[in-house]
C-alpha cells in the first residue's frame, strides 16, 4: 500500500516522460492543461493506469477511516461528539509523533523496535531530572531529547557501520533501554510530574478561538491549492504528466471538508488542542523535509535502491544513520507527550503496546515495509485509524482483547495490500 499525503502532487513519482526517439519534440502530457484546455480523458486514463499498476495512494486508508467513523457513530452517537473528537485529537499526539520517526526508518526498508522503550526512557530522564533533582524544565527536556537522539545514532551506527541487522540492534535496544528506564526510575517506580509545569500543559491546554480553528483549515486548504497548482505548472512545462486544475480543485475540496468539519467540532468543545497543533506542525515540517529537500530525496532513493544510490554519489552511510537518529529523537518527543497525558512516568511507560501502535500506524497509513514509499501524513492517517478503533470500542464497552484483534486484523490487511500493490507494480512495469 502506498501512502500519499494531502498535498502530495504526484506521490513522489512521475508518470509522464518524453516520447519518441532521440531528438523527438513530441511529449506525453497525460492530463495537463495544455493549450487546448484540460485533457479529461487523458487524466482519467493515467489515474486508472496508476490504480491498475498498484499505486493505490491513500484511498484504502481513507475509505477505511470513513467506514470506521460511520459504523461507530451509528452504534454510539457520542463517537463524533465534540468531546470525543477532541480527546482523539489529543490521544493521537504521543504515539503519532513516535510513528513519524518510524516512517523515516521504514522508508529505508528497515525496522526500529526500540522506539517504545526509548520514549519511556526519555520521559524517565526528564522526570528524574526535573522532579527529583530540581533541574529546570527546559534543560530536562533538552537532556531527554538528546538522549533519544544519541540512542538512535548509536543504533544506526551498529547497523550501518558494523553490519548488525537493524532488527537485532533495535530488539536488543528494546530490552536494554527498558531496563535502563526502570533503573533510572529507581525503587519508587512512578514519578508524578508537576501539574503546573510546561510538559503537563502540552496535552491539557487548548486555544479556544474560532478564528484560529477556521483559519488553520483555510490555511491548509489554500496552501494545498497553491503548492499543487505550482507543481502542476512545473511538471507541465517539463513535459510530464500533471493534474488538471479541476482535479486539483476536487482534491482541495476533499481536504477542505474534513478540515473545516474538524474546526467546527473542536470549536464547539474547548477549542484546538495545543498538542494537536504541535503534531500537525511536525507532520508539515517533516513532510517538507522529505519531499522538498535533498536530504528527503536521498532517504527515498536509499530506501528504493541502496546500491544505485551509493553509485550515484549519495552518502548512504550518513543517510541511514540519520534516519535512526530522527526516529530516536521523535520517540523521545512522543514520550514526553505521553507522560504529559497521564502527568506521570512509571514502569509501564513505553510499553510494548506503544511500539505496536507506532509501527502499525505507519504501515496502516501507507508506508511500505519494503522501503521507498510513504509520507509523514501516513503516520496521521494510521494513528487516526488505530485511535478511532480504540475510542469507539471503549464507548461500546468492548473488551481490550477484542480491540487488539481488530487492530491486528487491520494491520494484517494493510501489509497484505502493500505486498499485493508491490507485486502489481512489478507486473505492470514488465507489461
Amino acid at each position: 500500500m502506498k501512502g500519499t499525503a494531502p498535498g502530495d502532487p504526484e506521490s513522489g513519482r512521475t508518470s509522464g516522460r518524453p516520447r519518441g526517439g532521440p531528438g523527438s519534440t513530441t511529449r506525453e502530457t497525460t492530463g495537463p492543461d495544455g493549450p487546448d484546455g484540460p485533457d479529461l480523458a487523458g487524466y482519467v486514463r493515467s489515474l486508472f493506469d496508476r490504480l491498475r499498476g498498484g499505486e493505490l495512494g491513500a484511498v484504502p486508508v481513507v475509505v477505511s477511516l470513513l467506514v470506521i467513523w460511520i459504523v461507530f457513530q451509528s452504534l454510539n452517537h457520542n463517537f463524533l461528539s465534540p468531546r470525543n473528537v477532541s480527546n482523539i485529537g489529543v490521544d493521537i499526539t504521543g504515539p503519532g509523533l513516535i510513528a513519524l520517526g518510524v516512517v523515516f526508518v521504514l522508508l529505508l526498508g528497515e525496522m526500529d523496535l526500540s522506539v517504545g522503550s526509548v520514549s519511556g526512557l526519555a520521559a524517565a530522564i526528564f522526570a528524574v531530572m526535573n522532579v527529583n533533582h530540581g533541574v529546570p524544565e527546559w534543560l530536562a527536556i533538552i537532556s531527554a531529547l538528546l538522549a533519544g537522539a544519541a540512542i538512535g545514532t548509536l543504533q544506526g551506527f551498529f547497523f550501518v557501520r558494523l553490519g548488525v541487522p537493524a532488527f537485532v540492534v533495535t530488539l536488543a535496544g528494546l530490552l536494554a533501554w527498558n531496563g535502563l528506564m526502570l533503573y533510572v526510575l529507581g525503587a519508587s517506580g512512578t514519578i508524578d510530574l508537576d501539574e503546573q509545569g510546561g510538559v503537563v500543559a502540552l496535552t491539557n491546554r487548548y486555544i479556544h478561538s474560532a478564528a484560529l480553528a477556521y483559519g488553520l483549515a483555510m490555511l491548509g486548504t489554500g496552501t494545498f491549492l497553491a503548492v499543487s497548482y505550482r507543481d502542476s505548472r512545473m511538471r507541465r512545462s517539463a513535459g510530464m504528466a500533471a493534474r488538471p486544475v479541476w482535479a486539483i480543485a476536487e482534491r482541495a475540496v476533499g481536504i477542505a471538508v474534513p478540515a473545516f468539519a474538524a474546526a467546527w467540532i473542536l470549536d464547539r468543545y474547548r477549542g484546538v488542542p495545543v498538542s494537536l497543533l504541535v503534531f500537525l506542525a511536525f507532520i508539515v515540517g517533516l513532510d517538507f523535509v522529505l519531499r522538498r529537500t535533498t536530504y528527503g530525496r536521498r532517504i527515498f532513493a536509499t530506501g528504493g535502491d541502496l546500491e544505485a544510490s551509493r553509485r550515484s554519489g549519495v552518502n548512504v552511510t550518513w543517510t541511514r544513520v540519520s534516519a535512526f537518529t530522527v526516529s530516536g529523537t521523535l520517540a523521545a518527543v512522543g514520550g514526553l507527550f505521553l507522560a504529559s497525558r497521564v502527568a506521570s512516568v512509571g514502569q509501564t511507560s513505553g510499553s510494548s503496546t506503544l511500539l505496536i501502535d507506532a509501527i502499525a500506524a505507519a504501515v496502516i497509513g501507507g508506508v511500505s515495509l519494503f522501503g521507498g514509499r510513504g509520507t509523514t501524513w501516513s503516520a496521521l492517517l494510521g494513528i487516526l485509524v488505530i485511535q478511532s478503533i480504540a475510542s469507539g470500542m471503549i464507548l461500546l464497552g468492548v473488551q481490550t482483547a477484542v480491540q487488539y484483534m481488530v487492530t491486528g486484523s487491520v494491520l494484517f490487511g494493510a501489509v497484505v495490500l502493500d505486498s499485493l500493490s508491490r507485486h502489481s507494480q512489478k507486473v505492470h512495469r514488465l507489461t
